[in-house]
């Protein structure tokens, strides 16, 4: 008489758990990997936000300190933060966003474990971390080659940085909303970009502006985080100044999300 036999358990495979960490990990792994390979987005993200700042301090040498309120290495390196801020984040995740979408990666992403959050901020964390290294350089740079001091708050610095780059990665896709080809992001990014620059205090502290341009630039996307910024390197902002700029960049944070989740498209118009 047979004796019967026992069926095998099927054989457990055990893996890496699939989390938030892992996936963002490997997006941001393969973002880069294609920032590497693109090279007009690695010049914008990487080469031109240092020329930049070469030729602000070029333009900054023929102004006067009292017009500017500030020493002139302080306004090369609060202006070449926002610079970076501007170029690296905004600029460059704008064209690899569009790059993605109409290549279909974006909504191959879509049939994955990743959410939405996660596929944008995965998208954003080369240029992040791009922005936070030039930053890091600029500071060392700034008190080693300028001759300036080091940041007064460093701790207002970094929340300036951390704002600013949550705020333009989300402009960045809501962007790409009217942006249909790579080659088109560079004109769709140039008005943000040229009223934050003359606005929103990269160039001169919007005290200088006459009294009905300040108050308007103060209501400006950058114009909070840049007083972040520029109290980070001088340590000169009061409560109240400080208090009016996180309300205008949470302001600015909460209706850019609102925007992207409304109209951010993940595949192109056919």
């Amino acid at each position: 008489m047979s004796t019967p036999q026992t069926p095998l358990a099927p054989a457990v495979t055990t893996g890496r758990p699939s989390t938030t960490l892992t996936r963002l990990t490997a997006l941001g792994r393969a973002e880069l990997t294609l920032l590497g390979r693109n090279r007009n987005n690695l010049f914008i993200a990487a080469a031109m936000p240092l020329l930049m700042i070469f030729l602000l301090r070029s333009s900054l040498k023929g102004v006067d300190e009292a017009t500017l309120g500030i020493s002139l290495g302080a306004a090369t390196l609060i202006g070449g933060t926002g610079m970076v801020l501007l170029l690296v984040v905004y600029m460059s995740l704008t064209s690899s966003l569009v790059a993605r979408r109409e290549g279909l990666v974006l909504k191959r992403l879509r049939t994955g474990e990743a959410t939405d959050t996660e596929i944008l901020a995965g998208a954003a964390l080369p240029a992040t971390a791009i922005a936070l290294a030039q930053a890091a350089i600029l500071t060392v740079g700034g008190f080693t080659l300028l001759g300036a001091d080091a940041p007064a708050r460093p701790d207002l610095l970094v929340l300036g940085l951390a704002g600013a780059i949550v705020l333009l990665a989300g402009l960045a896709a809501l962007t790409t909303t009217i942006t249909r080809t790579v080659e088109s992001a560079g004109l769709t990014t140039l008005p943000l970009f040229l009223v934050s620059s003359f606005g929103s205090g990269l160039f001169v502290p919007r005290d200088a502006l006459p009294g009905l341009a300040a108050d308007l630039a103060q209501l400006l996307p950058l114009s909070g985080v840049m007083e972040f910024v520029r109290a980070g390197w001088l340590g000169t902002a009061h409560a109240g100044s400080l208090l009016t700029a996180a309300l205008n960049t949470v302001a600015w944070g909460v209706l850019t999300g609102w925007a992207v989740r409304r109209w951010f498209r993940w595949e192109p118009r056919r």
